[in-house]
């Protein structure tokens, strides 16, 4: 048994979020064992409440680019080196890296972790470990690679299950900030953003569904995303009337997991709100197109719609000259009966 473990996986939100699934799995193979997570200041909260972990490690990274960028480089060379030194200082048996990527395993050797597995090491990473788990897996259930890594180790994934833990504080102040949008009742959550325009569900579409689910179920549909989405989260509201309010950009993403933790149900895209609703153990209603990271999310109230096209899924290289075919296979019939199912499973 390692007596002291470190996992990287430094972005993005989604993946976090669903590699979190090997926490509980690690935890109930090594109980006396300290487990530390390394990460991204963005992603630190989904992780930092959480009592299996017995350190959240915050990577400092845009710090570093922002001294790089105004010429003091030798302050941030001095600032990674002593970081270095303290990430070594903690004496690490074994190194996970969840990432897969070159600047994740530097960090699994700068660990001084005599043993460091790699899950899909690529861009040379692969040569910074003592061991590579092949990430491709004929399997469709949420979270695959982790579980095809933790059987790799001989653990029980079995026990692979999202662990986002929600502070009480966080969770009083989304209840706040839902009062103070005037959601005082039940409601759904929609979860339309995401970083390319090829995972989107159509605008309009998103409108009349939170219309719908008001008229069957009397739920106020709330509209959640980071800043960059506030305009377009506004206007899907505006167009829903009295039957939505966008919070996207109002809340945390602690808070945005207890807001999700409360709701009827969640649809959402390709994001890592989607994926959140599912470790919540909302009802939740995935939308994939491009993308389709699992089709069977391995909980009975949580479903995928996805439309296989012969070209699909592109992911980052779409052929379809921006229509975005596979999204617009969803319609709003399709969808609210999918919700009716989830909600009454």
């Amino acid at each position: 048994m390692p007596r002291r473990v470190l996992l990287i996986r430094l972005s993005a939100i989604g993946d976090v979020i669903m590699s979190s699934g090997l926490i509980p799995v690690l935890h109930a193979a090594w109980p006396q064992s300290e487990i530390v997570w390394l990460t991204e200041e963005g992603n630190a909260p989904l992780l930092r409440h959480n009592p299996r972990l017995a350190e959240v490690v915050v990577l400092p990274r845009g710090r570093w680019a922002a001294l790089w960028r105004q010429g003091r480089r030798r302050e941030a060379a001095g600032e990674v080196r002593q970081f270095a030194r303290a990430l070594r200082a903690r004496a690490f048996d074994l190194a996970i890296d969840l990432q897969g990527l070159l600047k994740s395993g530097v960090w699994a050797r700068l660990s001084g972790a005599p043993v460091r597995i790699g899950l899909g090491s690529r861009e040379g990473s692969a040569l910074l470990m003592t061991r590579v788990v092949d990430r491709a897996v004929r399997d469709d259930r949420l979270g695959k690679e982790y579980r095809r890594l933790a059987e790799s180790l001989g653990l029980d994934a079995a026990r692979f299950a999202m662990d986002v833990v929600v502070p009480p504080r966080d969770a009083e102040r989304a209840r706040a900030v839902l009062d103070a949008a005037g959601v005082g009742g039940r409601y759904c959550v929609l979860a339309p953003f995401t970083t390319r325009p090829q995972k989107h569900w159509l605008d309009d579409r998103w409108a009349a569904l939170a219309q719908r689910l008001a008229s069957a179920y009397a739920w106020r549909a709330v509209v959640l995303g980071g800043p960059g989405d506030r305009e377009r989260g506004a206007a899907i509201a505006a167009a829903a009337g009295d039957g939505a309010v966008s919070l996207a950009g109002h809340t945390s993403l602690t808070e945005a997991a207890a807001v999700i933790r409360e709701a009827g149900c969640l649809v959402g895209v390709d994001t890592g709100l989607s994926h959140l609703g599912v470790a919540m153990g909302t009802p939740t209603l995935a939308l994939f197109g491009s993308t389709r990271p699992y089709l069977d999310p391995g909980v009975p109230r949580a479903r995928v719609l996805y439309h296989a096209l012969p070209c699909s899924p592109c992911r980052r290289r779409p052929t379809c000259d921006g229509r975005y075919d596979c999204m617009r296979l969803h319609t709003v019939d399709a969808v609210a009966q999918a919700v009716a199912e989830i909600t009454a499973a």
